[in-house]
């Protein structure tokens, strides 16, 4: 099961896109054309594929603390807004829920 929220990474593309819940993922995503290495990040740092219909299947990846944090910095860069060395998580889902609004 997917705990939501999740963040949404694209290959080749350092930012990352918050998903509050399922919903906003199947609107947020409806309309781009996805990589086979695109994924999604749950709060618990599981990554889902994502099928062409939109449907989230499960990989045996999971991402610790640590690589959501890295995302997360290289995500905030593009943005030029946050000091990097200051961007520190305890969780995944801490992690991901700093990408909100």
């Amino acid at each position: 099961m997917i705990s939501w929220p999740c963040i949404l990474k694209l290959e080749g593309d350092d930012e990352l896109i918050y998903l509050a819940s399922e919903q906003e993922f199947i609107s947020q995503c409806d309309e781009l054309i996805f990589r086979d290495d695109d994924y999604v990040i749950d709060s618990a740092g599981f990554s889902y594929l994502i099928s062409e219909k939109l449907a989230l299947i499960k990989s045996k990846r999971i991402l610790a603390v640590g690589e959501v944090t890295d995302l997360v910095r290289a995500s905030e860069f593009t943005k030029a807004e946050l000091c990097l060395t200051k961007i520190y998580f305890i969780t995944v889902s801490a992690a991901i829920k700093s990408q909100c609004c």
